[in-house]
């Protein structure tokens, strides 16, 4: 099985790039991720307000920040969900009844499993955290292994998460709420010109809302540049993921929605039995644009892709 790394693998071929490492600077309560000395994003594990791990500040290699100011600038940025939406994040609104997304439950952060460093052009760290309810024991461990690494126009944060029960299992429930989230900047959103497309083919938030889709990707301008985000989910993860897309600059992709997306007659629990594990991957591209739009910039790569993940 390949990782998201190797989209990026796909897309860097005939780049031309100089090698340049990713630098990540560690403080008390997170990582500062830097390449050639610029600031790429910050990855945040002790925050007392949002009590899960997330990456806020995000910025291209041309120097644009492509998700939301942490927190918001009232007046200058949209204030709505202001510890919910804080760049980008993975929760879920109901992991045995108990509500990650909402700050209601806690994915506590416990260590570094590996530190972060550099291999194959790439920056590499792994973490552990826990899934702490409301009250009582953890449900579970999440082990997670974050890559960065170059693209022809962008870099590529990928995230391979994986959960395993503490106790007798858990599940995760069906709600909108689930999955890998973002949110851009304000420049960005719909409602500021933005546009968000679908791989397969559909357009702006109301015809991606409820679909299931490969990858999405929210571009637009900010200041003047051109920039986006494109938010992709592993063909080999359980299942593939609707989109939960939104024109004031949000987009997750949720393999748990079920009947939240489709309406079915029940809501499709998601079992992990003791002695099991579940793995969930994303890939996050943070892009300076593309010149005929992220269909055909993408399509060969992601096929490519999918074609080796399989074997």
């Amino acid at each position: 099985m390949r990782t998201l790394l190797l989209l990026c693998t796909v897309l860097l071929s005939h780049s031309g790039l100089a090698a340049e490492d990713f630098v990540a600077e560690k403080k008390d309560d997170r990582l500062i991720i830097t390449r050639g000395g610029k600031p790429l994003a910050q990855y945040v594990f002790g925050d007392p307000q949002i009590i899960r791990p997330y990456f806020a500040q995000v910025r291209s290699l041309s120097g644009v920040q492509v998700t939301r100011r942490h927190p918001p600038v009232e007046g200058a940025d949209p204030v709505d969900h202001a510890i919910m939406h804080p760049g980008i994040w993975l929760a879920f609104g109901d992991v045995n009844g108990q509500d990650f997304w909402r700050h209601k439950a806690a994915i506590r952060h416990e260590k570094f499993t590996q530190e972060p460093a550099m291999k194959n052009d790439a920056l590499t760290f792994a973490t552990v955290s826990k899934l702490m309810p409301a009250e009582g024991a953890a449900l579970a461990e999440m082990s997670s292994v974050f890559t960065f690494s170059a693209s022809t126009n962008g870099w590529l944060l990928a995230w391979d998460a994986t959960f395993t029960p503490l106790g007798d299992g858990f599940y995760f429930g069906d709600q909108e709420e689930m999955g890998l989230g973002v949110r851009v900047a304000a420049a960005l959103s719909e409602t500021k010109g933005g546009i968000i497309t679908s791989s397969t083919g559909k357009k702006g938030a109301k015809e991606t809302w409820g679909q299931i889709a490969d990858w999405c990707d929210y571009s637009g301008e900010v200041d003047g540049k051109k920039c986006g985000i494109l938010l992709m989910a592993s063909p080999d993860n359980f299942r593939q993921s609707w989109f939960h897309n939104r024109d004031y600059g949000l987009m997750v992709a949720n393999p748990f929605g079920k009947k939240a997306f489709t309406k079915a007659s029940a809501p499709g629990r998601v079992p992990v039995e003791k002695g099991e594990t579940l793995r969930l991957r994303y890939g996050v591209l943070v892009h300076d644009g593309f010149e005929s739009g992220p269909v055909t910039g993408l399509d060969e790569a992601w096929g490519h892709y999918k074609a080796e993940d399989k074997k």
